[in-house]
């Protein structure tokens, strides 16, 4: 077999690789709606930015967004995304983004309801370094909710 022949069979069978690492590395697109002056939403922009997302942001209808996409208001929070059909409701850990469109399970989305200290965007030197305990819940289409993670130390970004 001629070197030429070699290299295209190796690059063949190393296709379907190359294809998945390409597809798990290519940056996941998030809708951001929030208010102009927030602080802590930008924290969480940033956050994003810094862990691969690209983000789109509006600098307003973060209750108009929630309402849309069913989110019930007892979930909410000072900003909403969506991403991959989820909604993505206040100051959500990445790992649980990622794993929601891993998962891809039968709900609205995922949400941190109110604006817990320790949460990403919600930390840092501006909170005086402390960390409250979470949850990240995981609402389902009829409005209900379950604990989809628990945060009881500072996440490891």
């Amino acid at each position: 077999m001629s070197v030429a022949r070699r290299r295209l069979c190796i690059g063949l069978s190393l296709w379907p690789l190359l294809t998945t690492v390409r597809a798990q590395t290519r940056p996941a697109n998030i809708e951001v709606w929030k208010s102009p002056s927030c602080g802590c939403c930008q924290d969480w922009i940033k956050y994003l930015e810094s862990n691969g997302f690209v983000v789109k942001v509006n600098d307003s209808g973060n209750n108009a967004a929630r309402r849309k996409f069913g989110l019930p208001g007892m979930y909410g929070s000072c900003h909403t995304a969506l991403i991959g059909g989820y909604v993505v409701e206040g100051h959500v850990p990445v790992r649980e983004i990622r794993r929601l469109l891993s998962e891809k399970p039968e709900a609205i989305g995922i949400a941190v309801p109110a604006m817990p200290i320790g949460s990403p965007g919600m930390d840092g030197p501006a909170y005086g370094n402390r960390f409250d305990p979470y949850d990240v819940v995981l609402v389902a289409r009829d409005g209900s909710a379950r604990i989809y993670q628990s945060y009881s130390a500072k996440e490891i970004k």
